[in-house]
């Protein structure tokens, strides 16, 4: 699933972003903000890794938490899947993680694409339940072209247009309009 920040939700971190939710369990939440390219590129940081790397082939921040730790989340190409292989775990659908301390060679006939991030995005538990009741979240299906397509900034209004009237109707929502 996507949470997608309600035009409302001023919060630096997380002002008009779009997270891909990795890990959603009583204990906590985890994921990773898909439309926050870094000015770092994957080849400075990982270069094995870098020709796999979705355009932009930046390193993305993934969110507040842990900005020096680098997760890695790939696309599978049709057909295949996680089963048995070194290097990836389940997320969701054709959607894994990805052992940037393995081989990129072995996984990349598998893998359509792949986005590194610096950082996550955390929430304790019931924390996450208490900002989508407050309306800060809109929780939305996730598409897997969502984590290694190159949408950039504007993912956030193209992934409300797509959720149809009246959600669809946010994406028209100004930047630049400062909320009490």
């Amino acid at each position: 699933m996507l949470l997608v920040a309600a035009p409302g939700l001023l919060d630096p971190n997380f002002r008009r972003t779009v997270v891909y939710v990795i890990e959603h369990r009583p204990e906590g939440s985890l994921g990773v903000v898909l439309n926050r390219p870094s000015e770092v590129t994957v080849q400075d940081v990982l270069p094995t890794w870098a020709p796999l790397s979705s355009i932009p082939q930046a390193v993305f921040v993934g969110g507040p938490v842990e900005a020096e730790t680098a997760l890695c989340l790939a696309a599978l190409r049709t057909g295949q899947t996680v089963d048995g292989v070194d290097g990836l775990v389940p997320v969701r659908g054709p959607v894994a993680l990805v052992d940037l301390d393995g081989d990129p060679s072995s996984l990349a006939p598998r893998l359509r694409g792949l986005r590194v991030f610096a950082g996550y995005s955390g929430w304790d538990a019931r924390q996450l339940a208490g900002e989508i009741e407050r309306g800060d979240w809109i929780v939305v299906p996730a598409l897997p072209d969502d984590v290694v397509a190159g949408h950039g900034p504007e993912l956030w209004a193209r992934v409300l247009r797509r959720q149809g009237v009246p959600v669809a109707l946010l994406a028209t929502f100004p930047d630049d309009v400062k909320l009490n």
